[in-house]
């Protein structure tokens, strides 16, 4: 089916039915199931989405082309200046075998509020998920089937202008690579440990913490390389810390979520707010939210709460025994759940051990019903519609 055509569309502007086709030459085989485990996000497929942007012009016609190299200038600005930002989002095979793509608006909408932050050029939100369709149409083979598969989507600009200086880029490219991928948990949820870290800072106030740019992410690898030092390899997560009351913020590349009962008796969900700008707006943790608030009774939740919370609040809810369920919340994983965190000398072990909560179990299939089209939903997007 052929992308969406728009009745007018202004000039300069991303416009997928300028869409061009450039077929590789040398077709691969999609890598079977079995063959994805242990290589999550070093597959890929055989095609890419390429869009060049100049400040003069706008935007180009969107091209797919052979999955190859990019040419850049040894000059250019993103390689410099980190000048370029990302997103991760998925398309799923359904057990009815149609590709859906999960609340690909959001992405979009998120990549251009990084791209702002970065003063690069912005794309119609439509556009941009028509360009996509059309790239998982042309690559329909590598989007796997069965529980826990998708077609992992990375969608990636970055700034090409060749200039040895800081400032705004005349010239940059938004390009998509597709991999295949399997489950996450191979062998089933394996929950992780995670060090609660008080000296390395992720993300601050007013800074670019609730942004994908690759500058907030390149920094922390080595707090993580610390974390499994200091932990004899332990732990697997960081949980970065903020500020002297040491307010939970986000664990490792995920949003992070706390299940516990009140003082008062109530069993409250709570994450971190969005409130001060260090907080990533991620796409499943607004779903948790949502379906949290929307099926309370039935998850045996009272409150949900995005509200600051510190790690003495965890601590204390641990030592009353009112520490129930932590767990992380992303693309890659889904949910995440955590057994220990590591803090301040001690361990705190969550006591859903070695096995998911009910709680977090009950978010990852009323998320993976959704992502393979078991149940009806808007956030669920058909490649072919």
């Amino acid at each position: 089916m052929a992308p969406r055509r728009y009745a007018s569309v202004s000039a300069g502007a991303l416009d997928a039915s300028r869409m061009t086709v450039e077929r590789t030459t040398k077709p691969s085989a999609p890598p079977p199931v079995e063959a994805l485990k242990g290589q999550w996000g070093r597959l890929f497929s055989d095609h890419m989405l390429v869009v060049d942007h100049d400040a003069a012009s706008g935007w180009g016609a969107p091209r797919i082309v052979p999955h190859g190299p990019l040419a850049l200038s040894p000059a250019a600005m993103a390689l410099h200046y980190a000048l370029q930002c990302f997103e991760g989002m998925k398309a799923y095979r359904g057990d009815d075998g149609r590709v859906r793509m999960f609340r690909p608006d959001l992405n979009a909408a998120r990549m251009n509020s990084s791209l702002a932050r970065l003063r690069m050029p912005a794309f119609g939100g439509d556009a941009f998920v028509d360009c996509l369709r059309a790239l998982l149409r042309e690559d329909d083979a590598f989007v796997p089937s069965g529980d826990g598969c998708a077609a992992y989507l990375r969608p990636t600009a970055i700034a090409t202008t060749p200039f040895l200086g800081v400032g705004e880029p005349s010239h940059s490219t938004l390009f998509a690579i597709v991999s295949p991928v399997g489950p996450y948990y191979p062998d089933g949820f394996d929950p992780i440990a995670v060090y609660a870290d008080s000296a390395n800072v992720r993300a601050w106030p007013g800074g670019a913490g609730n942004t994908k740019i690759g500058g907030n992410y390149a920094p922390t690898i080595k707090p993580a390389r610390d974390a499994h030092d200091a932990t004899a390899g332990a732990a697997q997560q960081v949980l970065y810390l903020f500020g002297d009351d040491h307010r939970v913020t986000e664990v490792g590349a995920m949003n992070v979520f706390v299940l516990w009962e009140t003082l008062d008796g109530r069993r409250e969900l709570v994450t971190a707010p969005l409130d001060f700008g260090d907080i990533l707006p991620g796409v499943t943790r607004r779903s948790v939210l949502e379906l949290a608030r929307d099926e309370r009774a039935d998850l045996g939740v009272d409150v949900v709460s995005e509200r600051p919370f510190t790690m003495p609040d965890v601590r204390a809810a641990a030592d009353d025994g009112r520490l129930l369920e932590v767990f992380g919340a992303g693309t890659a994983a889904v949910i995440c759940p955590i057994h220990k965190i590591f803090y301040d000398g001690a361990e705190i072990d969550v006591p859903t051990g070695n096995r998911i909560g009910p709680v977090s179990d009950a978010f990852f299939r009323k998320l993976s019903d959704i992502h393979y089209g078991r149940v009806q939903s808007d956030w669920a997007v058909p490649v072919d519609a």
